[in-house]
């Protein structure tokens, strides 16, 4: 009869030192609005990385900062990430929402991490332009402040590469199709503190 203790030493041994938890804090954008299970960025995202790594998606489609950081304690807790992207604000700012709440509930997702011995990768988004020059400039240097005072591995747009070609987003303009998502997972990949 094979020993159980041997077969779970063997089996904790096989599996890397190396190897994270990622959560992964997002709105409809990470969430995969419009697309069939399995083809958002954070399931190709987990395709390329396991089983070396685990990804957990709590995004949630509409989540604003105010409701991730709600939610965040208790998914610290359930999960005990060892990364945590942070992807949220883009409905923030279509509704309008005050920058400073903004930037006050990233930080504080970003200490509540860290305080759960968490990394923190910050992923940045840009608004439409119709929104106004003043308020969209606001609106990125939020991310911008927040990733270099506390100095986060930072993807300053999701969306990067093909951020002004319509062919890339469904019909409302503002999601990204299943052909765009390679896209982002690389460039969130990129910003990953993995060994």
């Amino acid at each position: 009869m094979v020993n159980i203790v041997s077969l779970l030493c063997a089996a904790m041994l096989a599996l890397p030192a190396s190897a994270a938890t990622i959560l992964v804090m997002g709105d409809s954008l990470s969430a995969g609005y419009g697309l069939a299970p399995g083809q958002g960025w954070v399931s190709l995202l987990q395709q390329d990385l396991k089983p070396r790594h685990r990804i957990i998606n709590a995004s949630i489609s509409g989540e604003t900062s105010d409701g991730g950081l709600t939610r965040l304690p208790e998914a610290l807790r359930r999960n005990k990430p060892d990364i945590v992207i942070l992807e949220l604000g883009a409905n923030d700012g279509l509704r309008g929402l005050p920058l400073s709440r903004l930037q006050d509930n990233l930080q504080q997702m970003v200490n509540l991490s860290r305080q759960a011995a968490a990394r923190v990768v910050l992923v940045g988004m840009a608004l439409p332009s119709n929104y106004g020059p003043r308020y969209t400039a606001e609106f990125r240097a939020v991310y911008d402040t927040i990733a270099k005072r506390n100095q986060l591995p930072y993807v300053p747009l999701l969306v990067a590469g093909f951020a002004t070609d319509i062919s890339k987003f469904q019909a409302d303009g503002l999601h990204p199709v299943a052909s765009a998502q390679a896209t982002m997972m690389h460039t969130v990949k990129a910003k990953l503190p993995l060994k």
